[in-house]
């Protein structure tokens, strides 16, 4: 495995870019500022966002962030290196317990006054942070190097996966590959799938599908050597299947249990392609187990969905498959790899 292929990459990407689609900061009003020697900054975005996401305007505080505190003109009070706890709290001389979680610095230092006002005159806290380890984000999958990172700064998906080591790559007939099926890989926010396009974003340079991270944010990248079938809905066991030799609908469902109690077995929707171009297929499932059609041949990838309802239109069902396929890859891959309980409100929505 090695990523220098990706780090390549990114070095042709921006000296291609830097002439056309990237616009320098004297030139685009949302760019960086330059820089104090008169150098001009450039993005790894064709045009910056005019301003800071939601998440940067008011920028709380949480468990992990490390804050230096002091009273104005009072040096024998500076605590340095003040943690806040796993419980949101933390304590600053006669201030005991005081819950800092969801506030900014401005509102933790109000509340601090306030409370220090029954033991000092006058007093003005300063706060001083000194690392921000509460804002998270997960790169998984197939990446040389997988797990939770901190937001030390502002930072696209193209940054992140640098930070990560890149995608993964192999050998192949004496090539370098990527091991990466980017037509599977997804991002997460809020429950939500964020529309990326990562086969161009890799494959064609397009730097429109480099948006910019925020907290809590879940990067996953499907392997391309694991010929998986998703096997999802309303199956007695819902997960991954190893692809075997000439696998039909039937026999993935009978491999992960078969139908469950609730499930409709008139039809079954298999989704093929990439989850940005999704290939719906619809199964007359009735038919092959009244022996009037053949069973349908899937392909390495494919999404297999048993719905719980009887259902005619295959648009109100291609999104519900999406989502429980990228429910099911978000908790397997959070629990193989990271090893503990994933936060409720990535799922929250899907």
């Amino acid at each position: 495995m090695n990523s220098n292929w990706f780090l390549r990459w990114i070095a042709a990407l921006l000296i291609a870019a830097s002439g056309a689609n990237l616009l320098p900061a004297a030139e685009n009003e949302s760019a960086p500022l330059s820089t104090p020697d008169g150098a001009t900054n450039f993005s790894l975005s064709v045009r910056p966002p005019a301003k800071r996401a939601a998440w940067q305007e008011r920028l709380t505080l949480g468990p992990g962030d490390v804050l230096n505190l002091s009273l104005f003109d009072m040096p024998d009070t500076t605590w340095p290196e003040v943690v806040i706890r796993p419980d949101g709290r933390l304590t600053f001389l006669q201030a005991r317990d005081i819950v800092a979680t969801g506030l900014t610095i401005d509102e933790l230092r109000a509340k601090m006054d306030q409370t220090l006002a029954t033991f000092y005159r006058n007093p003005h806290t300063i706060i001083t942070p000194a690392a921000f380890r509460s804002k998270k984000y997960f790169v998984l999958g197939a990446v040389v190097n997988r797990g939770v990172y901190n937001f030390e700064r502002p930072l696209t998906v193209i940054e992140a996966i640098a930070r990560a080591g890149g995608l993964e790559t192999g050998l192949y007939e004496q090539r370098t590959v990527e091991m990466a099926d980017l037509g599977h890989s997804f991002l997460v926010r809020h429950g939500q799938r964020v529309p990326v396009d990562f086969e161009r974003l890799f494959q064609r340079g397009d730097l429109a599908q480099n948006v910019a991270l925020e907290p809590d944010d879940y990067l996953y990248f499907a392997s391309a050597i694991a010929n998986q079938i998703y096997v999802l809905g309303e199956v007695m066991t819902p997960g991954v299947l190893a692809f075997s030799p000439k696998p039909t609908v039937l026999n993935v469902i009978a491999a992960r249990g078969g139908f469950s109690d609730r499930a409709f077995k008139s039809r079954v929707l298999v989704v093929r392609g990439s989850l940005s171009h999704p290939q719906p297929i619809i199964v007359d499932s009735a038919a092959i187990l009244a022996g009037k059609a053949p069973d349908f041949k899937l392909e390495p990838r494919d999404i297999v969905y048993v719905n719980q309802n009887p259902w005619t239109k295959v648009e109100d069902l291609l999104d519900t498959a999406v989502r429980a396929f990228l429910q099911g890859m978000t908790v397997e891959w959070t629990a193989l790899n990271i090893g503990a309980p994933i936060n409720k409100t990535l799922l929250h929505g899907l």
